[in-house]
């Protein structure tokens, strides 16, 4: 029975587990973050084993460490720990790229939490506005001393907090806040700098779009902060609030390069990206994520193929042909999919008109992908490659089952029962046994390109698929937890839209009717 081997050596990933610490005859210490005790290896050995690894690629579930026999146990420790600490005025779009690249990092299976300032500064204040942490501008007044020593304390605990979380087997911990002046950066470093086995890296977003900015400030007159308050009047706080943080504004620059750190400034969503001193692979990941995205408005248009002759039948894999019910239904979704591309175009062109588009209106050209399959191709085939830019792309392939390509669920139960049950208990993990055999996490890996790509193009999308794929696709654009993704009933003759928007994602999705040959949208 082939498993991921991964398994072997730590819990899978989302279920919170730990090891237990291991009891060993002999001398030895605990590495400090897992709990494991380690045989004739103390913790700075640990430590100095971890630096000095000459390659910092990692992807869960795809690259593992061979380890000495003492540390074993500990493997799950071994993946670099990445510190993001978030810098910029308010309103200038940070929680919005922290949400997107936690989505994403999620997505890649690595354990990423956000560590939100603010929040930690209102739960402080809640219910007692005598403690100095009141919500009004005055608290933010750089030279309110004693707020400031407040400020700093919150940022401090909310960093000690993440520190702790990583130390538990996180991999990615997020300081979401302003840190907006050099004195509070230098602060955080510090205490960082006792953490040997974090890197960190400071993201910079800066915002010089009034279009953009308009509608950030407007999104947080509606935050806690302001709950119950007159409009006009939370608008005049808030303003002063952001004079208050301009006074005290330090951007990064070549003063914060000579403390040898790495960072990324991003300036209006990506437009114009400066990147410093970029050092490892997980680093590496989050910048190429971030210059990449934009806030065109679009829909990305999902679906599985039309039904399929193996699909009568129950088959996996394969290159089957399309049913004649299949057929109808991609004849049908060709007709729907030009529908919907008119009537967006023309709301799309009312909100240039009226002010309210955040980003520049684009072509009218709609990308349609599909895989390399035949039955994915076939669904598309009537829609007009003179009107849409067709593309079939080997990485939207269906997952590969090995030695069970070509048999029913049924069959495999029958054949090969221990295979069966391994799926069973860890489909997100679990690879198919024979040669090109595929894990949920190695379609994970090859669809990271196609991610990027989708978060860059500024069109409208129709992506043809199949069913894990799509799985997976719809667990990153709907930050669906990677312990039900893998379960998702995604139907045939489904369709799915999904827009993303500044404040979150919206999603729809619509049923082929057979009887009527259109797509009823399901409100359930």
């Amino acid at each position: 029975m082939q498993k991921d081997p991964i398994q072997l050596t730590s819990p899978p990933l989302g279920t919170g587990a730990r090891a237990d610490a291991i009891n060993i005859n002999c001398v030895g210490s605990s590495v400090g973050n897992g709990g494991v005790a380690l045989s004739n290896m103390d913790s700075e050995t640990a430590s100095a084993y971890r630096r000095r690894s000459l390659c910092s690629f990692d992807q869960p579930g795809v690259v593992m460490t061979k380890l000495p026999q003492e540390l074993e146990d500990s493997q799950h420790e071994f993946g670099s720990k990445l510190v993001v600490i978030m810098v910029g005025l308010p309103a200038r779009g940070k929680s919005y790229l922290v949400k997107k690249l936690q989505r994403y990092l999620t997505w890649l299976q690595y354990d990423t939490k956000v560590f939100n300032v603010g929040n930690r500064r209102r739960t402080a204040s809640k219910g007692d506005n005598k403690n100095g942490t009141s919500h009004s501008h005055a608290f933010f007044d750089p030279k309110n001393s004693a707020a400031k020593t407040i400020r700093d304390e919150l940022a401090l605990e909310s960093l000690e907090e993440l520190i702790s979380w990583l130390k538990q087997g996180g991999r990615v911990g997020i300081h979401d806040a302003t840190n907006s002046s050099r004195e509070r950066r230098k602060m955080l470093l510090n205490r960082l700098e006792s953490e040997p086995n974090c890197r960190v890296l400071f993201i910079e977003s800066i915002c010089t779009d009034p279009v953009v900015l308009a509608h950030n400030i407007s999104m947080k007159l509606s935050s806690p902060d302001y709950k119950g308050m007159d409009q006009a009047q939370a608008r005049a706080d808030f303003k002063k609030r952001l004079e208050n943080y301009e006074r005290a504004y330090q951007t990064l620059d070549e003063e914060d390069e000579e403390d040898g750190i790495q960072y990324c400034k991003l300036i209006n969503v990506g437009k114009k990206v400066i990147a410093y001193n970029i050092q490892g692979y997980l680093a590496g990941q989050c910048i190429f994520y971030l210059m990449n995205f934009n806030l065109s408005p679009r829909c990305i248009w999902l679906t599985r193929h039309g039904e399929s002759v193996d699909n009568l039948v129950g088959k996996i894999g394969g290159d089957a042909a399309l049913s004649a019910k299949g057929r109808k239904y991609g004849a049908c979704l060709s007709r729907f999919i030009n529908y919907q591309r008119q009537i967006n175009e023309m709301s799309r062109r009312l909100d240039v008109e009226a002010g309210m588009a955040m980003a520049p209106r684009r072509g009218k050209t709609v990308a349609v992908w599909t895989s390399m399959l035949t039955r994915t191709k076939e669904t598309v085939e009537e829609l007009d490659p003179k009107e849409y830019d067709i593309k079939h792309i080997r990485s939207l392939n269906e997952i590969y089952a090995g030695i069970c390509e070509g048999l029913s669920y049924n069959q495999i139960e029958q054949i090969y029962p221990e295979e069966f049950e391994a799926r069973r208990v860890n489909k997100l993990f679990y690879r198919y046994p024979g040669m090109g055999g595929e894990s949920y996490l190695d379609v994970i890996q090859r669809l990271n390109p196609l991610i990027i790509e989708l978060e860059r193009m500024t069109s409208d999308l129709l992506i043809v698929t199949h069913r894990v794929v799509l799985r997976i696709l719809l667990g990153y654009l709907m930050d669906i937890d990677r312990s039900k993704m893998p379960e998702m009933e995604v139907q045939l003759h489904t369709l799915y839209c999904v827009e993303p928007k500044p404040h979150g994602t919206v999603v729809r999705k619509f049923k082929w009717v057979e009887e009527i040959d259109w797509f009823v949208e399901d409100i359930a």
